[in-house]
């Protein structure tokens, strides 16, 4: 058996159907892995592979130069003569034969993209914060496709840091040493758009008292950042499709044609497929973008990066604010338990407002908003019964301000629960202060206990109902059966 370390695949791509089927018999002699096709359908499908393969391209319609280009983190046999030089071009196999192809085969499987050095790879590090399963992946993608011209297509929901990932790419690229140009495309109105990236001439408009650089020229020998590409306009996707295809522009208002030595990235937290399919994305131009595609992990995928994210950002927030900041581990483990629907520009948020609210402090989960605040049952077992909030306790137990609502109104008519002649006046509930006082600690527990026991038995043991009813949060009202000991179904 051939040893395979090319992702356990070859892909033929060859409108030569004799030739195609050859290569398919001796590859599955050789107990080879393949996949094969039209050029067209597999060039679609290669585009979604973010791991290196060996490709045989032989009769195709796109140019082997271009596919060299396009894919650089793949390894190419050309099929037919050829005279193209690349890294990633491993020979041609013109002659088809069985030791030639088992000689090409073998040069591909020892062939790696290009690699970062170790100066790079520790800068890396330093760039993207994490080492989570999820971000070692992204990690991994940035090492292969970093010193590449391909263009890059992030994807991943708002606040997951996709212009951090770009930064990355750019300061580790061969075009670190030229200016990096971002551009929110959702964020210009539409018909701004076009003279922000490309420029204008002096008189192109109304208000175009003199020429402008647009991003495209700015961003000359560097990278350019097209975040949101998946607001643009459909007009400007035609524009933007023939400067990737072309690698040419005008200014608005210009003639004269300026070469576009610039490198893409693009970013979307949008489904550009569906977006496709609902005709608002351009197929073409999303093909183009699309050449090396980098997802990034949302925040709830990663919390154990958490505590390295909040080094990070008070690192980044400490010279504005002028003080120190820290987070006890209980704060830290509450803060995990939270889904992070903002990811990690929420993270950030809150990092900022608690220097602000407890500077030079360590802050403790009960500093935290309330949304953020978790505590685990071990924590609770832990915790003595005089550092609850008795505040908390009254007012679940006492309505305030408000008319409840009808349901809670009926819940807590607790005369109607009882039969007509064992039914107190209102203020019999309450037992009387005697000469030696009472106990209120205990008695507030006991009442709490019994509204407690009467809600879950009203709601059918469902906690989230429950704790409807008692007007408090869910994780209250577990907190609170936790320390009285009641034991009901979720």
């Amino acid at each position: 058996m051939y040893p395979m370390g090319f992702n356990g695949c070859v892909l033929i791509m060859d409108d030569n159907q004799e030739r195609r089927s050859r290569l398919e018999a001796i590859l599955s002699f050789m107990q080879v892995e393949w996949r094969s096709g039209n050029p067209a359908k597999e060039l679609a499908w290669l585009r979604s592979q973010p791991q290196p393969l060996t490709v045989l391209a032989g009769d195709i319609e796109d140019s082997l130069s271009e596919l060299l280009n396009t894919f650089p983190h793949h390894a190419f046999i050309s099929l037919e003569k050829t005279t193209c030089q690349a890294d990633n071009l491993q020979g041609t196999l013109s002659e088809l034969t069985y030791a030639r192809l088992t000689t090409l085969l073998a040069q591909a499987q020892q062939w790696q993209p290009a690699r970062l050095s170790d100066e790079q790879d520790a800068s890396l590090q330093q760039l993207l914060t994490g080492t989570s399963a999820p971000m070692q992946a992204v990690k991994s993608l940035v090492r292969q496709v970093a010193a590449k011209p391909a263009n890059v297509l992030l994807l991943g929901e708002s606040g997951t840091g996709k212009e951090v990932i770009a930064r990355a790419i750019h300061a580790l690229s061969q075009q670190a040493e030229g200016p990096f140009v971002p551009i929110n495309c959702g964020a210009i109105p539409a018909e701004l758009l076009e003279s922000e990236l490309f420029g204008h001439e002096k008189g192109a408009f109304t208000g175009a008292v003199s020429a402008r650089k647009g991003r495209f020229e700015l961003a000359e020998g560097g990278t350019l950042f097209l975040d949101e590409i998946g607001d643009m306009p459909l007009p400007m996707q035609v524009k933007l499709l023939r400067v990737l295809q072309e690698r040419t522009f005008e200014r608005v208002g210009g003639t004269r044609s300026i070469s576009a030595r610039v490198r893409v990235i693009a970013a979307t937290h949008r489904d550009l497929e569906q977006m496709i399919r609902e005709q608002r994305f351009r197929e073409d131009l999303y093909y183009r973008l699309n050449v090396f595609p980098i997802e990034m992990p949302a925040l709830r995928q990663r919390r154990e990066d958490l505590p390295l994210l909040l080094d990070e950002l008070i690192d980044r927030h400490r010279l504005t604010h002028g003080a120190e900041l820290s987070f006890s581990p209980s704060a830290i483990a509450s803060l995990q338990a939270w889904h992070w629907p903002g990811n990690v520009r929420e993270l950030s948020n809150l990092v900022e407002r608690m220097f602000i609210l407890f500077p030079n402090q360590e802050v403790q989960p009960e500093h935290l908003p309330e949304k953020y605040r978790f505590i685990s049952d071990q924590q609770l077992a832990e915790r003595p019964f005089d550092e609850l909030d008795e505040r908390d306790a009254l007012s679940a137990i006492f309505q305030s301000g408000e008319e409840p609502a009808s349901a809670e109104a009926d819940f807590f008519d607790f005369q109607s629960l009882e039969p007509a002649g064992d039914r107190q006046e209102p203020d019999a509930a309450v037992r009387s202060l005697s000469p030696e006082g009472i106990n209120l600690k205990e008695m507030l527990a006991n009442i709490e206990m019994d509204l407690i026991g009467q809600a879950l038995d009203a709601s059918e043991g469902v906690v989230a109902r429950a704790a409807e009813h008692l007007g408090m949060r869910r994780t209250t009202l577990v907190e609170k059966m936790k320390k009285y000991g009641i034991n009901r179904g979720v």
